[in-house]
């Protein structure tokens, strides 16, 4: 029997962007097929008549759905579009016991289950239904996107793959078997420890205060998750961040093996300037080599813009709306 969690949700407006007028908002939950609740901020446009095509939004990893995935939501709805922004397992106001896990199989299923929500609502058309994911979610996006047929568009903004910086450190900078073996063993040391303290210890998010001598990528996130800008008190890189041992099963899972094999239409959008960008080139490259359809594929490069620039537009308006408007629009 699918049972939904019964959750408690905040009601009031705590985004960390300004509501719009031109869309109703409401909180809604569905279930995954692991028995997990998830919570959702849901956007429909005012002058919606008939069915509407659908996106489902998440990201980035270790955020909440009050920071970008909303802001994302709220503007493609203001666009046209029926949106949810969602929290993954495990995190902000969805279910899921322990807290602050993450899964390359569950978190993909809980793609799916959005898709499955929005596929069930009257005001939705099934047959057009796309999905967003930011950051870490932008891997999961793609992923989801290779193993759900329904989806008719992706888009990947800003992304990284988790599994490859979970194995290989940022920028590649850890890819040996001997540097694999020793994030491994004190993992696999942690768990221990976890249990003889009966409680799982937190890895600590966006380092804070922020080191004179920090690389410009902890800046850049420090700027958004530690500041007015995008901090907010349930998401994990505000505050105490993910477990140590809530990435254990990235280490080995590469979850974009069968990207080229996607038929559906995918954009992958990214920032020139942003640390991550060797993330979304390669998954690009990666995702069109040997695929019947590349017509539908295509690399957005934004000039100028940093990582978290396409978190909420930053100083000069990054996000390049219009163009995913348009994306959307076409593909849907």
């Amino acid at each position: 029997m699918i049972k939904k969690e019964e959750l408690t949700l905040v009601q009031e407006w705590d985004k960390t962007f300004e509501k719009s007028s031109n869309t109703d908002h409401s909180k809604v939950t569905f279930v995954n097929r692991y028995g997990i609740t998830l919570a959702a901020d849901m956007y429909v446009p005012k002058a919606a008549e008939g069915r509407l095509p659908a996106i489902a939004v998440s990201g980035p990893f270790g955020a909440v759905k009050e920071q970008s995935s909303g802001l994302y939501a709220q503007t493609m709805a203001e666009r046209g579009f029926l949106t949810i922004a969602f929290d993954p397992s495990f995190t902000g106001e969805s279910g899921g016991q322990p807290r602050y896990m993450a899964s390359p199989d569950i978190n993909t299923e809980d793609f799916m289950a959005a898709v499955d929500f929005l596929s069930m609502d009257d005001r939705v058309d099934a047959d057009r239904i796309g999905i967003i994911g930011i950051c870490g979610w932008g891997g999961m996006a793609i992923n989801t996107a290779s193993l759900d047929t329904r989806i008719k568009a992706t888009v990947a903004s800003t992304m990284y793959d988790m599994t490859r910086v979970n194995a290989n450190g940022y920028f590649d900078s850890e890819d040996s078997e001997e540097q694999r073996y020793e994030k491994k063993a004190a993992m696999c040391a942690q768990r221990l420890s976890d249990l003889k303290t009966g409680e799982y210890t937190l890895a600590g998010g966006v380092v804070d205060p922020l080191p004179d001598d920090a690389p410009y990528f902890v800046k850049d996130y420090y700027a958004y998750y530690k500041t007015g800008r995008g901090y907010h008190e349930r998401s994990l890189n505000s505050n105490g961040g993910w477990n140590v041992i809530g990435c254990e099963s990235f280490m080995n899972q590469p979850i974009l093996k069968y990207s080229n094999e996607i038929r559906s239409a995918v954009m992958v959008m990214h920032g020139d300037k942003a640390h991550s960008f060797y993330f979304g080139k390669d998954a690009f490259n990666n995702m069109v080599d040997g695929n019947k359809y590349t017509d539908n594929k295509e690399l957005l490069v934004i000039e100028g813009a940093s990582h978290t620039d396409l978190y909420d537009g930053g100083d000069n308006g990054a996000i390049p709306f219009d163009k995913l408007q348009a994306f959307f629009e076409k593909y849907l």
